[in-house]
């Protein structure tokens, strides 16, 4: 399978609404909103979208089309830290048509949906969003904090404050 991009499954979300007549309200949380944002190098053979309505139906679309496709009705209970409360109210639209709306986070929401996993190729998307859109050290705190007290009590907490404070200091590093 070769590497997607956000225009082609826009397009095929296009012709899914067209063919099931059910709007398609999703958020692109994964490589795709990256592209999205401007980094056109970032490869990514899947989908990883929050939406509004049935999962099902647009998995097994998608899974016709040789796509693989993480999706939810909730992307913030995909980790123990929670988003940030309104990250859904702050998406932007990438796309908004009768049927067919494409959101994108709000670019600090994006950075802290990558540090709550924190992979190394997770630490690298959030630093181009952060360069790209020229968020602050404290900005990214405190948008951290948001999702430390959304989030249940639990040790993960610990490691996630980790991240955040170790990619902070990163960004100083670099800056200087």
């Amino acid at each position: 399978m070769s590497a997607l991009t956000v225009e082609y499954i826009v397009g095929l979300l296009r012709t899914y609404a067209g063919q099931t007549s059910d709007p398609v309200d999703v958020l692109l949380v994964g490589a795709l909103a990256l592209q999205a944002y401007g980094y056109q190098d970032r490869v990514t053979r899947d989908v990883d979208a929050e939406l509004v309505g049935a999962v099902e139906p647009l998995a097994e679309f998608l899974n016709q089309h040789q796509i693989p496709a993480d999706l939810t009705t909730n992307f913030s209970g995909w980790s123990v830290i929670a988003m940030p409360v309104g990250y859904r109210d702050r998406a932007s639209d990438l796309v908004h048509h009768a049927n067919l709306r494409v959101r994108l986070m709000a670019p600090l929401d994006y950075v802290i949906a990558k540090l709550r996993r924190g992979t190394e190729i997770d630490l690298d998307d959030a630093a181009f969003v952060v360069k790209r859109f020229h968020l602050t050290a404290d900005q990214i705190r405190a948008a951290a904090g948001a999702a430390i007290a959304a989030s249940p009590r639990d040790t993960v907490l610990f490691l996630f404050r980790t991240t955040v404070d170790l990619f902070c200091q990163s960004l100083s590093a670099g800056q200087s």
